[in-house]
């Protein structure tokens, strides 16, 4: 407190104390509570600034903006960057892309900016219970997604269960079918007095001559 107090009572370093002051705060008298406006608005109060601490500003007021619109009129930007014509947006914008402060493209057809991706800026005392608050909504989602996989895990489980349960039972019928036929053919072959195998295939194949009666039979109705 000691320091900021000799700072502020200091003439030669209460403007540069001023200046950032007003850039890590964040304060601002404009409705878009644009810190970086209002630096470039006091600058008359404020140590001198280059042009390219001036288009530093301007860079990070894009920043801030693209935070809550991500389609920007050029409107917008050209009264809160203090810019006198589309030209001079434009470059500007190209200037921060390069320095990859922000990713988008320029809509000249629609006159916007539009914004993929930016920096983050310095985070506000008063922002705090905002960032709580969606972290918070964030972790209530992962959890509610969470067991919803967990159900379908769960439900994904018993189906495979029950298909294992249910091959097992037809592999298990299957088996108990095959002895059955096995024991039901040794037991005819055996009243027969031959070997199994060949009472099998008897019962398969027909008698010699079975097909010839069939044809002669047929013959016969067709002539009749």
């Amino acid at each position: 407190m000691k320091c900021r107090t000799d700072l502020l009572s200091s003439a030669l370093f209460a403007s540069y104390f001023r200046l950032f002051w007003l850039h890590e705060n964040h304060i601002s008298q404009f409705p878009c509570d644009h810190k970086d406006r209002c630096l470039l608005s006091e600058a008359a109060n404020l140590p001198p600034l280059t042009e390219a601490q001036k288009n530093k500003l301007r860079h990070l007021s894009v920043v801030t903006l693209a935070a809550k619109i991500k389609c920007i009129p050029y409107s917008v930007l050209l009264e809160q960057l203090q810019l006198k014509n589309v030209r001079q947006l434009e470059d500007l914008v190209i200037e921060a892309v390069y320095a990859d402060v922000l990713r988008g493209s320029l809509d000249q057809r629609n006159q916007r900016l539009e914004v993929d991706y930016s920096i983050g800026r310095d985070i506000r005392r008063e922002e705090l219970s905002t960032i709580t608050r969606t972290l918070q909504e964030w972790c209530q989602g992962c959890e509610v997604v969470l067991s919803g996989i967990e159900e379908q895990v769960s439900r994904a489980n018993q189906h495979k269960e029950q298909q294992l349960a249910l091959k097992q039972q037809i592999e298990s019928e299957v088996a108990n079918l095959k002895k059955t036929i096995k024991v039901t053919t040794a037991a005819a072959a055996a009243a027969t007095s031959q070997d199994p195998e060949q009472h099998l295939t008897e019962l398969r194949e027909p008698a010699p001559g079975t097909n010839q009666r069939q044809a002669s039979k047929k013959t016969s109705k067709a002539k009749g």
